[in-house]
């Protein structure tokens, strides 16, 4: 007896069901396949002890992703996995670290090292391979001549900005004198060179001007002229380590300036446990964001941060780490991993991050105000731009 001729609708799901068998595997494979970040960090060196703030934030963002399903690749959920080596705090390595990175351990994307030094010694190799990456700890006038297209910086931080936001905020302030202490590394150096030709114009007298080595041990003869000078206002431009290494020295020596700018540590939660409660308690710095309910997102990081690390995030590099996470989610998930395509999204977006709106010209954040931050009752405060304050400055009482 001849078999019943199937019908058409038989036929359709039969094949439908065929379709899907065959297809079935790779598309969990893919959904199964992690996705793998790459980046650099210096975990030994000069610079380790100031890396951890960073990469605490990169841990917290792994770990909240995961939590969720993995991160969204153009509609894909894939779990995250980090490819990361040590850069032992040398550009040169970071270049080598990078460039293994895209060619042999060919991850699906890439994240920042540590540091102004680093990201912009990298942006050849990622202009070379044509692979895009979201910068953060990276403040430099000298960003400006990186070529466009492959990495961007969300920081406001930058030196000549610094430096005319700096003497609006001592002059607001009636400060009349000051003396300025730089560590030569290329940042603060460059603050500088911005920094005392604002004084100038703003009408501040500077009464000292220094500079020492990055591996400096005693600043003791630096600060016993700056006590003889007797000013307004002490604007160290130091790194984590002579950040502490200042503080507690001009403690030690009295110290009575009412305005202690310290440019790159105190933002850290590492500085208060270094100095103490007392020494870090009125001290400023850089840095642009703040917990605060009109940044979305901004108070969760905060919470979640010190619920795993039991210290509070550093309010210019934590923040920084994970604004540059966030812009990279939100763009993979609309362009998959399409190189071109986070490129063009990059260039042109605006981004909601915990810092507020952020958009790119050429490699620049030209959205967010540069800022101050200054600890008051143990937490940090901005104080400065007055457009985006969270309290008033107050003057230093004591060390």
């Amino acid at each position: 007896m001849p078999s019943p001729t199937p019908n058409r609708r038989t036929i359709v799901g039969s094949i439908a069901a065929a379709l899907v068998a065959l297809h079935a595997p790779a598309a969990f494979a893919q959904v199964d396949k992690p996705l793998r970040i790459g980046f650099s960090m210096a975990r030994t060196g000069m610079l380790a002890n100031a890396t951890p703030s960073q990469s605490n934030a990169y841990e917290l963002w792994k770990e909240q992703v995961n939590a969720r399903g993995g991160m969204d690749v153009g509609g894909t959920r894939r779990k995250v996995e980090f490819v990361s080596y040590d850069d032992q705090s040398k550009p040169e390595q970071a270049v080598r670290i990078y460039e293994k990175l895209i060619t042999d351990d060919k991850v699906d994307l890439l994240i920042a090292p540590w540091g102004t030094p680093f990201q912009i010694a990298i942006a050849p190799v990622l202009e070379k391979f044509k692979f895009p990456m979201i910068g953060n700890t990276a403040a430099s006038v000298a960003l400006r001549q990186v070529k466009p297209g492959y990495i961007w910086f969300p920081t406001s931080a930058i030196p000549d900005r610094i430096g005319s936001e700096m003497a609006a905020m001592l002059k607001a302030n009636n400060v009349k004198t000051a003396v300025v202490l730089s560590n030569v590394l290329p940042f603060t150096k460059e603050i500088k060179n911005y920094l005392e030709p604002e004084l100038k114009k703003a009408g501040i007298e500077v009464k000292l001007s220094t500079e020492y080595p990055p591996d400096i041990k005693d600043m003791t003869s630096i600060l016993t002229q700056v006590k003889q000078a007797n000013p307004d206002a002490v604007l160290a431009l130091a790194y984590p380590g002579d950040s502490v290494l200042y503080a507690k020295q001009a403690k030690e020596l009295g110290i009575a300036s009412p305005f202690q700018f310290i440019a790159i540590g105190p933002s850290d939660a590492f500085f208060p446990k270094a100095v103490g409660a007392s020494s870090a308690e009125g001290v400023v710095t850089i840095a642009h964001w703040s917990p605060r309910p009109e940044w979305k997102g901004s108070q969760a990081f905060y919470d979640a941060y010190v619920k795993k690390f039991g210290e509070d995030p550093d309010y210019l590099n934590s923040a920084l780490a994970w604004m540059s996470l966030e812009i990279l989610e939100t763009t993979v998930a609309k362009t998959g991993l399409d190189k071109n395509k986070i490129r063009e999204m990059v260039s042109k977006e605006t981004f909601e991050t915990i810092n507020g709106k952020v958009k790119f010209e050429g490699v620049q954040n030209v959205i967010t105000p540069t800022a101050f931050v200054q600890t008051q009752k143990g937490k940090l405060q901005i104080v400065w731009p007055s457009s985006i304050a969270s309290a008033p400055y107050q003057a230093k009482k004591s060390w």
